[in-house]
């Protein structure tokens, strides 16, 4: 079951590979999330140190948490994959420029996971390659839909 989604990724990047990730919360992110509190627009994912990090993720706290917890809705979410896999992708994200995009935080579970995937920009021209793509489409799909065709 999806909690939240970037939807604008497909649309700013190309999307290649997917993969999906453990990601360390604390106790009131969990409820705020549960909650559907949570947005990944502005995400993305910073390698460190050889390890991943959801930077930018805003998870907003609910009215009833704790009195002795201070949340920080952005603050810097670890992300859990085998190193086999983080080495692999540091590879890729060094070498052939290309960036970590957060693209669905779902359920598995009782767990809460990350979707996301290597993606390489897209430049202006293909973003309306995109927007021209899409507008034919939903033409196409009016003109059958049209009766006396």
């Amino acid at each position: 079951m999806s909690i939240a989604e970037n939807r604008k990724a497909a649309f700013n990047y190309f999307l290649e590979d997917r993969f999906e990730a453990g990601i360390v919360l604390e106790g009131w992110e969990v409820k705020a999330i549960r909650a559907g509190r949570a947005q990944l627009l502005d995400g993305y994912v910073l390698i460190r140190e050889g390890e991943l990090y959801l930077v930018g993720m805003n998870i907003t706290a609910l009215n009833s948490a704790s009195t002795h917890v201070h949340p920080d809705a952005t603050r810097t979410r670890k992300l859990l994959l085998h190193k086999d896999e983080i080495r692999r992708l540091i590879g890729k994200v060094e070498q052939r420029g290309y960036t970590l995009v957060p693209l669905n935080l779902h359920f598995k579970g009782a767990r809460i996971k990350v979707d996301f995937a290597l993606g390489r920009g897209k430049k202006l021209h293909d973003k309306r390659d995109t927007e021209a793509k899409r507008d034919w489409e939903r033409e196409k799909a009016r003109i059958m839909r049209k009766p006396g065709v």
